[in-house]
């Protein structure tokens, strides 16, 4: 049994338009399209059998949450709780990013570029001054948040809608990225996130879905006014040893049938998009994906990169996995529990495949033009290690991570390698399915 929790940012407010902070000022109100896009939401969780619902008290998040369980047909109780409450940015609320911009320079910077180390002097109310750094009261807010909640909703599926700070703490929390890492993580308007608490009350949790915002009728998450490089990180379609449970490593499998339609629906989500270029592992699985998606995009060609080939499992590749454990028992345990610490028997490590992935990522990041789009099209283990490095974690992470078969991921770097990458969205499954849950088949690993 698992505890998954649903997390929704409230949809548009009246400062969103208006480019305003809000932080916990409650004078922004939800807009008509931020209504609009909760009603969508409500459509695309409809379903999924929810035990319970939290929303933060300040109305914008409030209504969204509102909006949402008048519409699901089986709606939960809905709780309003402190702990959903947004970051607190007293000396900025109100004001636009250019005010703040230009009143607080060397602050704003701070916030972007390294936003555990923002500290704030704010007025005590009496005569005198105290020291606040919000992303860090953000971080502790966030894991009381989670104590008290495992604990209440054990192997129950929880709905919680909050705002962008304390959503990204929440999942950052979660999976036990530093605060350092907090703008890495993205939250929309209403977008939808994922989190599964395997054992219901242990953490690292692992993120199933980050930031789905298709069902507002926006395909990827929006880049803003950054040029920089965006990134489509795609795991490739199903294999029947993915169907089996078997260890496939690098033993060249191709896609089944079901494969093949998961990498066309993945070329039908992706195909208003503009890709400039395209670079796959060399195995036929990652390629036949690659190649069907391009099949809506012509002109780029497809170039491959055998650093990003899958983890090579060695002397466990063609088997199931109650094969091996009867004859690599602990070791099997082992790759559970602490998966850093394996040498596949005549194969790799994970080490090993961090560092050639890696370098293939930043390889592609720092070739590639400014302002392009290139796909990737990879393995489970691959784009595992490669989002661990996005966020900031180690190897010994991985299972924070879910690949669906056909899943797409979006990377950008606003700035190139010069700057921390955000990640803009992460597993989206829903082109496969119409469901917001992935129900890949994802295979061993």
């Amino acid at each position: 049994m698992a505890t998954r929790v649903v997390l929704v940012r409230h949809g548009q407010s009246s400062y969103n338009a208006a480019g305003r902070i809000q932080g916990r000022c409650d004078n922004s109100q939800l807009t008509d399209r931020g209504a609009a896009d909760a009603v969508k939401v409500a459509a695309a969780l409809n379903g999924i059998p929810f035990a319970a619902a939290y929303c933060s008290p300040l109305q914008r998040a409030k209504r969204t949450a509102e909006i949402i369980i008048e519409q699901i047909e089986t709606p939960p109780a809905l709780a309003v709780s402190d702990g959903l409450l947004e970051v607190d940015l007293p000396l900025w609320e109100g004001l636009s990013r250019e005010e703040v911009r230009s009143q607080y320079a060397e602050l704003y910077r701070q916030w972007h570029e390294a936003p555990h180390e923002l500290v704030l002097t704010v007025p005590d109310g009496q005569g005198g001054s105290r020291e606040h750094a919000p992303v860090l009261a953000l971080f502790e807010q966030a894991r009381q948040f989670w104590k008290d909640l495992l604990e209440r909703h054990r192997d129950q599926t929880v709905l919680l809608v909050a705002h962008n700070g304390i959503l990204r703490s929440l999942i950052a929390t979660a999976l036990g990225v530093d605060p350092s890492a907090y703008q890495v993580i993205r939250q929309s308007n209403c977008g939808i996130s994922v989190l599964n608490f395997a054992d219901g009350t242990n953490q690292p949790a692992q993120l199933e879905c980050l930031n789905l915002t298709a069902p507002l009728g926006d395909a990827l998450p929006d880049r803003g006014a950054s040029s920089g490089v965006r990134l489509l990180l795609v795991r490739h379609g199903e294999t029947d040893w993915n169907r089996q449970k078997r260890f496939q490593g690098q033993i060249d499998i191709p896609l089944n049938d079901n494969g093949r339609a998961q990498a066309r629906s993945a070329a039908e989500f992706l195909a208003p998009i503009q890709i400039d270029f395209a670079v796959s592992s060399p195995m036929a699985r990652p390629k036949e994906t690659a190649e069907l998606i391009l099949e809506r995009h012509p002109n780029c060609e497809l170039s491959v990169d055998d650093r990003l080939q899958e983890i090579g499992h060695g002397l466990w590749e063609g088997k199931l996995e109650e094969e091996i454990a009867a004859e690599f028992g602990e070791l099997l345990q082992l790759w559970k529990d602490q998966p850093e610490q394996v040498q596949m028997p005549e194969g790799e490590n994970l080490q090993e495949v961090w560092d050639r992935s890696v370098a293939a990522w930043e390889a592609i990041v720092a070739n590639a033009p400014e302002g392009s789009t290139g796909l990737v099209v990879a393995h489970d283990a691959v784009n595992k290690v490669i989002l661990c490095h996005v966020l900031g974690l180690s190897p010994a992470d991985i299972w924070s991570i879910k690949q669906g078969n056909g899943a797409v991921t979006v990377v950008d770097y606003p700035k190139r390698l010069d700057s921390r990458p955000v990640l803009q969205a992460m597993n989206l499954t829903l082109h496969l399915d119409g469901a917001v849950l992935d129900r890949t088949a994802a295979g061993a690993l």
